[in-house]
């Protein structure tokens, strides 16, 4: 938990829940920072339709991937973006100019369920959102805009085939993941995800050996002289005289290990000639015979292997993976099991919450299950659950309630049927109920009353049957054209969204407000206007 983070309530949903229906309803019954990493692969924007292989385990699974600004663009939902997210609202309305409606329409979408999934993340959650490049560009924009620029972490391509032929273009074989973290300071295990060395290519960067093993000796210094320590010669070695300076790990995996193995409490030795000495003693320079420089050794049984990268081509990530496992359903957008295990291994802590709000046939659940971490699935295919239950069972991970014999003859499943909850209702919020905050708002917003919610358009009609006048400055018009709908008290100050926080400015009125003037103080602003005009 990072410092001035405060202890993060207990989730008011279960472990191993999936949800039915529009994901939108239980995002928002959730409660704030409870889990620790949204993985998920919502629909792309591709303007086709998408049916599961039949005869197979998803068979009937299908939908229209098609966006309509008429149909998607709810006004309440826009209404909730234009007033409380307009960095938000900017990046929808650039795409409608750029790349029309329906793109617009489906950033609309996908704008209110982001903004939910960034509230209910814990401080040091973080989240992959599975995409291509047909709108990837698009939603990085929106994910800046709701996460933080700062925030963004990666943009990852995956080789989701070896070959694809498109027409008078470059092949298309691969798809982004947008990572983001909801802070400065996610979870993260590169570790637990590194690609470790065959025995060929641990020879070949490795090719010394002594006592204690394979070794490499490695550079010790650093670009460019130095006053200080750093810059002065040691055994006879004039660091200087070659334009650099001495540089010996401190911290880090490898001085951690020469701590563990070699020199108890070197992480505290200070100066840099003395962990120089203490290295030398050890036995962790190598000396050459030949030549004039000294080398740290690094020995092989402490390679981390290759750390993750942002481009991920391991054969297991294809789409035409190896259905003689099982694995393969027939879903027809469904992406390999080791794909989302890798992701979750490095981004939520062991026991910790995996959310996915589009989980389509439930690959993030069953990797999240597969890896000893909880999870929550949203989704609003019917088959969903039946899909759920089933993969389980493929797995070895579950068996049904009866306690029938598996195929293979095996019983004692770690899970049964009847602890894979299913709801239909969202969950109760135990928080404090407030709707997903603007970006860096800092003052609690507060909270409407009970009663009926007027829509944007509601609310300036009403407020124009009093009269076609602008609140700031008072001033008559004949045309609702001229008129723009406003807060008195802006919403990242505390106000509310009810009517009687509205007003009716002008655009000039409305740029001079900006968001920081109450309607006192642009009356206040008109009367000083009025004297200085009366004085001249």
């Amino acid at each position: 938990m990072s410092a001035g983070q405060e202890r993060p309530l207990p989730p008011n949903f279960e472990n191993r829940t999936l949800f039915h229906g529009d994901n939108i309803d239980f995002l928002r019954g959730m409660d704030s920072g409870t889990i620790h990493l949204i993985a998920t692969d919502p629909p792309f924007n591709k303007n086709r339709d998408f049916h599961a292989t039949p005869d197979r385990l998803a068979e009937g699974a299908q939908f229209d991937d098609r966006w309509r600004w008429e149909e998607e663009s709810h006004p309440r939902w826009m209404d909730g973006i234009k007033d409380d997210w307009p960095n938000v609202w900017s990046v929808i309305d650039l795409a409608r100019t750029a790349a029309g409606d329906d793109m617009a329409a489906f950033l609309c979408f996908m704008a209110v369920r982001l903004v939910e999934m960034h509230r209910v993340l814990r401080d040091d959650g973080s989240i992959y959102l599975h995409c291509d490049d047909t709108a990837s560009h698009y939603l990085k924009a929106l994910m800046d805009a709701i996460f933080g620029r700062r925030n963004f972490r990666n943009d990852i391509s995956w080789r989701r085939a070896t070959s694809h032929n498109d027409p008078r273009r470059y092949g298309r074989i691969v798809d982004h993941i947008l990572y983001y973290s909801k802070g400065p300071r996610p979870y993260w295990n590169g570790d637990a995800v590194s690609q470790r060395r065959t025995p060929e290519e641990m020879r070949e960067a490795y090719p010394s050996e002594d006592h204690r093993g394979r070794y490499r000796s490695d550079n010790m210094t650093g670009a460019d002289a130095t006053d200080g320590e750093s810059g002065r010669p040691w055994r006879g070695y004039d660091v200087a005289a070659r334009g650099r300076h001495w540089s010996v790990p401190r911290t880090g995996p490898y001085a951690d290990y020469i701590e563990r193995e070699f020199i108890p409490g070197y992480g505290q030795i200070e100066g840099v000639h003395q962990r120089l000495d203490a290295l030398d003693a050890a036995g962790l320079i190598h000396h050459p015979e030949r030549g004039f420089w000294p080398g740290l050794k690094r020995y092989a049984a402490a390679d981390r292997g290759q750390l993750p990268q942002n481009l991920i081509v391991d054969p297991v990530g294809f789409t035409n993976f190896n259905a003689r496992r099982g694995e393969h359903t027939g879903y027809p957008t469904q992406k390999p099991l080791k794909l989302y295990e890798k992701l979750i291994l490095a981004s939520c802590p062991p026991d910790g919450f995996v959310l996915d709000p589009f989980c389509g046939c439930a690959t993030t659940p069953i990797a999240a299950e597969r890896n000893g971490r909880q999870w929550v699935g949203m989704d609003i295919w019917d088959g969903a659950h039946d899909m759920v239950l089933q993969r389980l069972r493929t797995e070895r991970l579950a068996a049904p309630d009866n306690g029938d014999e598996e195929p293979d003859g095996s019983q004692g499943a770690l899970l049964t049927f009847g602890q894979i909850h299913y709801e239909t209702d969202p969950p109760i919020r135990t928080d404090n109920g407030e709707d997903a905050m603007p970006h860096l708002a800092l003052t609690p917003q507060t909270l409407e009353p009970p009663g009926p919610r007027m829509s944007r358009q509601e609310m300036f009609d009403t407020l124009a049957e009093r009269g076609l006048f602008c609140q700031g400055c008072d001033r008559e018009f004949d045309d609702p054209l001229y008129l723009q709908l406003d807060h008195r008290i802006p919403r990242s100050e505390g106000g509310s969204n009810r009517i009687e926080n509205r007003m009716l400015l002008c655009g000039p009125r409305n740029l001079i407000k900006s968001n920081t003037l109450t309607l006192t103080g642009l009356r206040a602003e008109n009367e000083r206007r009025g004297r200085m005009a009366g004085r001249n």
